[in-house]
Parts: C-alpha cells; structure tokens; sequence
C-alpha cells in the first residue's frame, strides 16, 4: 500500500519517516573552535563533484554547533566504519567531548579521528541556505582512508551492509 502526502505541520513524523527511508552512511564533522576542537555528528554528507573534487554536508541551524561549523574555514569530515557507532553517538548529542576519542592535531588544527574508513580534509569552498539547515560545500584538499564495511542508517537506526557478490 502506498500512502501520499503534503509534508507540512501534521505531517512531519511522516515526512521524517519517508526521508529515512533512504540509507545514509555515519559521519563525524570536525574543526578547531575558539577554544577546543568541535565534532557533530552529520549524515547529511555527499559528493559533489570529482573536479573540482567537492562535497558537502549540511548542520542543523538550531545545533548549538551550527556558527563555529558554519563559519569553520577548514573542517575534516570522518566516515565512519560499522564498528564505530559509539562515535557516531558520542558527537550526536549536544557535547563535543574529545576525552575518550583516538585523534591527533592534523594540519592547520584540524582534530583528525584515528581509524574512519575514509577522511576528507576540507577548506570552505560555499555556504548556502538550505531552510533549517545549511548547505557546506567543502574543497577537498586531503583524503585518507582504509578497508573496512561502512556503518549504515536507515529508518532510525543502525544497520551493517550485506554484499550481494
């Protein structure tokens, strides 16, 4: 059965819902802030263009992490493996507590997560309005990764990718 709708005030857990139908993949965002490194969690990213090689990701306007991302003029943005979902959760809520996360002060301050599957080092290419959030589009400068099964997020939770060869 299919069921359609308007997305608006009485629809939005349906709305939410559908959205989540789409699997995204975990990520965690960093930068340096004023006085300690920021993470956020964001499963907002996607390429953009391989030339130039572009992505972007988009925080939340009501996070109280929005202005130090949105304003960040370098950021690193972390995908995440299967067995990192405590990370993923960690940098979900409203802190950004570094103490029992593996990383190193990368170039320019960057705060660099040890063992993601991938990492894209980033400098500000735009930032666009994108309603309650906004768009980040970020130049990527530097990529590190590994071999490893990404974590996945579908329908509100945690799930594991399942190789169909």
């Amino acid at each position: 059965m299919m069921t359609e709708f308007a997305p608006g005030e009485d629809t939005a857990r349906l709305f939410r819902d559908a959205l989540g139908r789409f699997a995204t993949g975990g990520t965690v965002v960093t930068c340096q802030g004023e006085t300690a490194p920021l993470g956020i969690t964001a499963n907002s990213f996607a390429s953009l263009s391989l030339d130039p090689p572009l992505v972007l990701w988009s925080p939340a306007k009501a996070s109280t992490r929005y202005v130090p991302f949105r304003d960040a003029e370098r950021f690193a943005i972390h995908v995440l493996g299967e067995e990192q979902k405590d990370l993923c959760m960690a940098f979900a809520s409203k802190d950004s507590d570094f103490s029992a996360v593996n990383w190193v002060e990368g170039a320019h301050g960057l705060p660099m997560i040890d063992g993601c599957l991938a990492r894209f080092e980033c400098t500000r290419h735009a930032v666009h309005d994108g309603g309650d959030h906004a768009l980040v589009v970020g130049r990527v400068e530097a990529v590190t990764l590994r071999e490893g099964d990404p974590l996945i997020f579908a329908k509100g939770a945690f799930g594991t990718f399942a190789s169909m060869i």
